[in-house]
């Protein structure tokens, strides 16, 4: 007896985790159809520019150490000492960059330097050893190309080490810092000629994506144009500022002056001033848009000051960054909430074995933004913006999106006239699985609960999609094919059990 009882719950143990199999493997198909139903097509390779970009910044020394064979000097407990990331180690996590649907990686500076972050060049046509060789450089590229990743590296030009043969042998090139580091004087033509002349050799070395220009705010603007004008002789490439400032010739672009400061504000906590953001999304595009940079302060400390739980904030931040006008950049350790007052407390090795929860929200947000033109590059019209509550469209003549951020600690409902969205339409939230109808009264309503972020995709009203009835008619074919085993299996136990 005791025997029977054993097999039947072994049987009993043993269908039920075939069920639970089957179960999980069709709520992945439901899920998987809807949104493809909802989502219109990937932008072709060949037709980005840089405004479809999403790039994620990182330092090569500060992200993963895969080669011991370069670790010269290396210390992991002083936080000024290189650490060890290489362009190998680079290579070995490109699928965390792809998962979380970056299309730009920025590697910072790669010449011969003193200091980790790449800043105190030595030497302009050699690579920094702790990095690794050409040969992994070029490597690296093409492995990010294979994944569909754009890879940019920066151009430092302010803080030159000493020992930099253009100090010793041009001191009229430059000046000294307090620091101990030199400036170079980019309005001198003889400064501009062999800048552009290295640099020129290095993009046609190696096949870049784009340059940034660090400490851009500084440089003479003709300087900027003469060099994007050699270099886009050469090949197409993007090149970028990193600072703060109104546009100059020869720039792709820069950061959207005052952006780091009003989007810190608005997420710093909940029931914010939202006027200031709602404005800053109507001067955005074409812009670099971030919340902090590799020269700041994280926004994780932001949070922290204010006792709020930074991964929450962040997700809020994601949902901002990636569906508002502009070209967002975003430092590396954010997925995992990195926190810092700033460099070099703000680079830490990059901690890849953390919950994934927030890695998987960028992901999600980042793949709609890939997929969608209007995200990317359509209108905006704000419909909403008041203390924390942000309710946005954006929308061209192919689709309409509608983006409510609640960042407040009250649900929060809103009416939305049908001039907005259009007669006889719905609004399907892919995050939230709310649809959206138009009432009687001829206006859409729409609940969010506290700090929490939707987006809708704007339809035609139809009720259930053709995802949705393949889904069903999938679970129905699949729940027969499960009791038809339950069956099978109980009939052959039979004749073992006589």
């Amino acid at each position: 007896m005791f025997a029977k009882m054993k097999n039947d719950g072994e049987e009993y143990r043993h269908l039920k985790g075939e069920s639970d199999m089957v179960r999980k493997w069709m709520a992945g198909v439901i899920a998987g159809l809807v949104l493809l139903t909802a989502i219109p097509p990937v932008m072709a390779e060949e037709e980005r520019t840089l405004n479809d970009e999403t790039i994620y910044d990182t330092l090569t020394d500060r992200f993963f150490n895969k080669t011991i064979e370069n670790d010269f000097d290396v210390d992991t407990q002083l936080e000024t000492a290189f650490h060890g990331g290489d362009f190998n180690g680079l290579i070995e996590e490109l699928d965390h960059v792809e998962k979380m649907g970056f299309t730009m990686l920025s590697i910072g500076p790669v010449f011969s330097t003193e200091t980790y972050d790449g800043r105190t060049v030595i030497d302009y046509r050699k690579l920094e050893r702790h990095f690794g060789t050409e040969a992994e450089l070029k490597t690296l590229i093409s492995e990010a190309h294979e994944r569909g990743i754009r890879l940019m590296v920066d151009v430092p030009t302010q803080s030159l080490s000493s020992e930099h043969e253009w100090v010793t042998e041009h001191p009229e090139w430059v000046t000294e810092n307090s620091d101990g580091t030199f400036a170079l004087d980019t309005a001198n033509p003889e400064v501009q000629e062999a800048l552009t002349e290295v640099f020129a050799d290095f993009v046609q070395k190696f096949p870049v994506d784009g340059l940034r220009l660090q400490d851009t705010d500084v440089l003479d603007s003709g300087f900027i144009r003469n060099f994007a004008e050699a270099l886009e002789n050469i090949r197409p490439l993007y090149l970028i500022g990193d600072s703060e400032m109104e546009p100059v010739e020869g720039l792709d672009a820069a950061v959207l002056p005052g952006a780091e400061a009003i989007l810190r504000d608005a997420y710093r906590t909940t029931d914010t001033d939202t006027a200031a953001l709602a404005e800053l999304m109507q001067e955005s595009a074409g812009h670099l848009i971030r919340i902090d940079s590799l020269d700041s302060s994280r926004f994780t400390l932001d949070s922290a000051e204010e006792n709020m739980f930074p991964p929450t904030r962040w997700k809020l931040v994601m949902a901002q960054l990636l569906t508002m006008p502009g070209i967002p950049v975003i430092q590396y350790g954010s997925e995992i909430a990195v926190n810092g007052a700033g460099p070099p407390e703000s680079h830490p090795l990059l901690n890849l074995r953390v919950d994934e929860e927030l890695i998987n929200k960028i992901r999600d947000w980042s793949s709609l933004r890939n997929d969608s033109e209007a995200l990317r590059t359509g209108e905006l019209e704000v419909l909403a913006a008041d203390d924390g509550w942000l309710v946005y469209k954006r929308y061209n003549d192919e689709e309409s999106w509608i983006i409510a951020i609640n960042n407040t600690s009250e649900t929060q409902h809103l009416a939305i006239p049908a001039e907005a969205i259009g007669e006889g339409m719905e609004m399907r939230g892919l995050f939230e699985n709310d649809v959206v109808r138009q009432g009687d009264d001829g206006v859409y309503r729409i609940t969010l609960n506290r700090e929490l972020a939707e987006a809708y995709h704007v339809t035609e009203e139809r009720g259930l999609n053709a995802g949705y009835f393949i889904a069903l008619a999938l679970v129905f074919v699949l729940f027969a094919g499960f009791l038809w085993l339950v069956w099978r299996k109980g009939r052959q136990q039979k004749p073992a059990e006589k």
